[in-house]
């Protein structure tokens, strides 16, 4: 384990040495993709499955799952017991959580898992501090709420987003728009839609060369970064939405507010006074992108206490069958809908009809 560790820090600090310019490019390409394959090696160890850490495997329930991560002594376990009623050990020491534990929330009707993690600590990535069971749980999360102290925030967030990048998290960013094909002849085949102002046929070449690849098909649809490309290649990156929590906001004055109000994807809250949660309960549901669709049974009036909890990407009649129950799909004759997916109030449609949020949904099966 320490020879892949050192050989990480070496390239890193050669990384740092080196200049950047059009001459280094192709060098610094490779030394992206070392790095990379060498991440990925002390993710998952050549050998076979290691040894779980206790109590850190949490069986996933309800329709989606939050991660809380941060530093040691910034307020997870707090938010947790006032947001969840569930009680995770609290005191003036650090480290006072050392496995993971789940609470469950209702919110509009959905059921949402959340998860109080142990405090990480820099070097995590590299396996320091129960860091690498850590960040392995938040891979697993729909969504992370990344607590900082709101004394200390900048420096923080900085050092976590770095420990998460380094585990193979992508945080609030799109999977990149990049066509990646191998093939067993016909050697590299670049094509560009758009000018490109890092990777040229030379640096792709090199960097799929590292990975052992002389054959295949790349596609780059937009101006594109030799990281995007090693992402695309490794194909084990996490695409996450995040958002930052400020805590501790009663320590600062309403102009230092003001200010923090204005930085993208964060909530300023106070975890030991309950204060601003409605805000950070309304924005929670906007990133994680659920809709509630509602069951009618036949002569009744809707239920509206029980949702059917979707995913924005996946909201067809089938979807929505397949939720209720496997069997469903085979005796589906139509279904009647009410709502905003449709003209008519009910309207009859088939399988492959996109529901939108709060949609009331009859199906009618085959006799």
């Amino acid at each position: 384990m320490s020879t892949i560790l050192e050989k990480i820090a070496a390239i890193e600090s050669e990384m740092a040495r080196t200049q950047k310019n059009k001459a280094t490019a192709l060098h610094l390409g490779l030394l992206k993709a070392r790095l990379a394959k060498l991440r990925r090696e002390l993710i998952t160890p050549k050998g076979g499955g290691g040894a779980t850490g206790e109590g850190f495997d949490v069986a996933k329930t309800g329709d989606a799952r939050i991660g809380f991560v941060g530093f040691p002594s910034v307020g997870k376990s707090t938010l947790l017991s006032n947001l969840a009623g569930v009680y995770s050990e609290v005191a003036a020491y650090e480290f006072t959580t050392l496995t993971t534990v789940p609470g469950c929330i209702k919110y509009k009707g959905a059921k949402i898992q959340l998860l109080d993690l142990p405090g990480i600590i820099e070097g995590a990535k590299d396996g320091k501090g129960r860091g690498r069971q850590v960040i392995a749980v938040a891979r697993t999360c729909s969504l992370i709420f990344i607590v900082l102290d709101v004394l200390k925030p900048l420096q923080h967030k900085k050092l976590l987003e770095h420990e998460l990048e380094g585990f193979g998290l992508r945080l609030n960013k799109q999977p990149p728009n990049i066509h990646f094909r191998k093939k067993d002849k016909g050697g590299i085949n670049l094509n560009n839609t758009c000018p490109q102002s890092e990777l040229d046929v030379e640096t792709v070449k090199t960097i799929l060369s590292e990975y052992k690849i002389h054959n295949a098909d790349i596609t780059l649809r937009y101006d594109a970064t030799s990281d995007d490309l090693i992402d695309v290649i490794e194909g084990n990156r996490i695409y996450v939405p995040c958002i930052y929590l400020l805590n501790k906001i009663d320590q600062i004055s309403i102009e230092e507010l003001d200010v923090i109000y204005k930085i993208p994807h964060c909530v300023p809250i106070s975890a030991h006074h309950k204060w601003n949660f409605d805000d950070l309960l309304e924005k929670m549901w906007e990133y994680l992108k659920l809709i509630r669709i509602y069951t009618k049974p036949k002569g009744q009036l809707p239920d509206y206490n029980a949702p059917v909890v979707l995913h924005a990407d996946r909201t067809s009649v089938e979807d929505f069958c397949n939720k209720l129950h496997r069997s469903i799909v085979k005796e589906f004759k139509i279904a009647l809908v009410w709502g905003s997916s449709v003209k008519h109030q009910p309207q009859k449609v088939g399988i492959d009809h996109i529901l939108a949020d709060e949609d009331v949904v009859q199906i009618v099966k085959k006799v």
